[in-house]
């Protein structure tokens, strides 16, 4: 990280007659009673559009304190050096470490507002990000009439130059693509320059039309002060932005903030010694289950497991270095046995692989926890008492699903985890619309068993929350590979009915659904998953992990089964993500505890923040931070930091993306968490 710290010391300004105050993580020949306090906040100053919007999104993902003016805001403050700065124990204090702006000079060249902030930013060092603006001189680049470009990026390459990865995006492999969604719309629109004095590219893309290459993204560094220049739009979502997302705020912050980031990939296999129902394409539903109006027995094979995909499931995870959880239902298991001869030679392959998964309890035979079902009906409804109150399933009955299939997981030698429980289709949880409150004796049987951390469905509850006195819930991502299917041509026809127009022979349900779009045509079934399904899927799964996010996916052990349809989707996920990020940058694969912890301390630390109840700055070499008690602190520094103890130093976090980070406390009898920077 020796690059990375001259750049940083390069960036430092130092004292002048003018009164210029010297800053840096290690400005050379500073004295002590010479650095400013610098606040680790961010000024955000938003002007509704996309581009801040994503910045701001990134931001408070990785939990970075900011502070935001709307531009528009008739009653905003006014950027005056006021606002920005002021003295703090007799001290020189910046208010914020780095700005983040809609583009250059938002408030009107040498206006009073733009004068004060650049005025700041030379004086304390302070980096700005301009979300986006387009190409000319005042931002160190040519016109793009200067073999350059001004259009769509739909679909184009873009390559992280040398200067890039020896900065702030050096957890980035190289090259990236555009998203190209649609081919009816565009999806993307920048502007390809060619830099000017004192304009670093940190991001490259070839001229259309033009020769060589021109900058999308890179620094411009004038008049004493520094300002990455983004000339393309963007907002959230978009897989380019996710991929720069880390290194914008890494850029912007001098690689030391509050907060931390990870590229997270958990995918659950549910219902695993069991077996699951098969989708009908003549009826479009699914026998054996709820969903077929008239009922009937299920009288298609039903969808498990065999040795040969017990066999290929730990092959397929030592090859691809990925840890699946293998989330099951012992009864149903032993149910199988006992109706195939006391035999079940798959779940004897499971169980001698058990040492490659991590195992989850999901309850002993997969039991619906919340109301007793009447299924005499399509959709069903809640059965209810005599005097017409929900009729639950009991308490003792939730607790006895939940002891017995852990009970058996010891019996077996099943390397289980208490506190985590996945309920059979999250029940127990409220469902709505049939059953809006949790089964009120879910809460006390969970906490019973010792169930800290209960799966919840992210579709119907993207938060976490509590039920009972102590459990939180992890919610999970559905992955569109669907439980009742077993081969690619039965995913491609439900996928069929569920995403295409009535008129097209489809539910319509894509048509009602105001968050789903209808596929113009229905898929070929020998083609459509492979063409469609799987790239489609991986696309939104990738999405998630690029986003911060570690709530895990989940699918089921029938997607294990006959064409093995989950492992294609995996496969593209991981072969993407490695495609885009370097070997310092790996995929992070926890378990359901460890995610539901990431999850707790998340919010803890956004409450911390929004009460105001959080104080972090920077002087010289030293950062210093205080938060309410029992409140852990997420922290991203450079390589090379140590933790203050009450004797001596350690070293602070774990290596991830080119830095170090973690969720800190103050060591024992501290009441500030203190960090020495390189």
């Amino acid at each position: 990280m020796a690059h990375r710290a001259h750049r940083w010391r390069a960036a430092a300004v130092t004292a002048t007659a003018a009164g210029t105050i010297t800053l840096g993580l290690a400005a050379p020949g500073a004295s002590a009673a010479a650095d400013p306090r610098i606040d680790l906040r961010v000024l955000v100053v938003d002007d509704g559009a996309g581009p801040v919007g994503a910045i701001t999104a990134q931001l408070r993902s990785e939990g970075v304190p900011y502070t935001t003016v709307q531009l528009d805001d008739p009653g905003r403050p006014a950027i005056t050096a006021a606002f920005l700065s002021d003295t703090a124990g007799g001290r020189p204090r910046a208010k914020f470490q780095g700005v983040v702006l809609p583009n250059e000079a938002p408030f009107g060249a040498e206006s009073a507002e733009q004068t004060a902030l650049e005025a700041y930013e030379k004086t304390y060092g302070i980096p700005q990000v301009d979300a986006y603006t387009w190409a000319h001189p005042e931002v160190g680049l040519d016109y793009t009439d200067s073999n350059g470009y001004a259009g769509t990026l739909d679909g184009r390459t873009a390559t992280v130059s040398g200067a890039g990865r020896a900065g702030a995006f050096g957890y980035l492999r190289g090259a990236f693509s555009f998203e190209d969604n649609s081919p009816s719309v565009d999806e993307s629109y920048g502007f390809v320059a060619q830099p000017r004095a004192g304009f670093t590219s940190f991001v490259d893309t070839p001229v259309p039309g033009g020769t060589g290459t021109g900058s999308l993204l890179g620094e411009y560094a004038h008049d004493g002060r520094r300002e990455l220049v983004v000339t393309f739009a963007y907002n959230e979502h978009q897989q380019q932005f996710r991929v720069l997302a880390r290194g914008m705020v890494e850029w912007l912050t001098q690689g030391v903030h509050l907060g931390q980031a990870r590229n997270y990939f958990a995918v659950h296999v549910d219902d695993v010694f069991a077996a699951d129902a098969r989708w009908d394409g003549e009826r479009n539903c699914t026998p054996g289950d709820i969903d077929c109006a008239g009922g009937g027995d299920d009288t298609a094979t039903p969808i498990r497991m065999t040795p040969a995909d017990a066999q290929y499931a730990a092959q397929w995870e030592r090859s691809h270095g990925f840890t699946l959880d293998m989330v099951f239902n012992a009864g149903a298991g032993e149910e199988w046995k006992s109706e195939n001869g006391g035999q079940d030679p798959t779940a004897d392959q499971l169980l001698k692989d058990k040492a490659e998964y991590r195992w989850v309890n999901h309850t002993y035979t997969h039991l619906f926890l919340g109301c007793v079902q009447d299924t005499t009906t399509v959709p069903w409804s809640c059965a209810k008492n005599a005097d017409g109150s929900t009729k639950w399933v009991s308490r003792s009955d939730i607790s006895r699903e939940i002891a017995d299939n852990y009970d058996w997981a010891l019996a077996h030698g099943l390397p289980v985890d208490r506190s985590e429980l996945v309920t059979g289709e999250h029940s127990g949880l409220k469902t709505l619309p049939q059953q809006p409150q949790d089964n009120p004796g879910l809460g006390p049987a969970l906490a019973a068993n010792g169930v800290k951390w209960t799966a919840s469905d992210n579709s119907r509850e993207s938060a976490q929350r509590t039920v009972g006195s102590s459990t939180l819930t992890v919610p999970r991502y559905p992955m569109n590979v669907y439980y009742n299917t077993g081969t690619r041509a039965e995913m491609a026809d439900e996928y069929n009915w569920i995403y295409t127009s009535r008129a097209d022979g489809g539910s319509g349900i894509c048509e009602d659904n105001p968050t789903s779009t209808c596929l113009p045509q229905p898929l070929d079934t020998a083609t459509g998953f492979t063409d469609h399904i799987v790239p489609t899927e991986a696309h939104a799964d990738l999405g998630h992990v690029l986003s911060n996010d570690p709530r895990p996916h989940f699918a089921h052990q029938s997607n294990l089964a006959e064409d093995r349809n989950l492992y294609p989707v995996l496969e593209r996920v991981l072969a993407d993500y490695h495609a885009l990020f370097a070997d310092n940058t790996p995929i992070v694969n926890l378990r359901q505890s460890a995610i539901g912890a990431e999850l707790q301390n998340r919010a803890k630390w956004q409450t911390a923040l929004d009460a105001g109840r959080v104080t972090a700055y920077r002087i010289g070499n030293t950062v210093t931070v205080t938060a309410p008690s029992g409140t852990q602190i997420p922290v991203t520094a450079p390589e090379g930091t140590r933790q203050q103890q009450p004797l001596g130093t350690t070293t602070f976090g774990t290596a991830y993306a080119g830095a170090r980070a973690a969720w800190g406390t103050p060591g024992l009898l501290q009441s500030a968490l203190t960090l020495k920077l390189p």
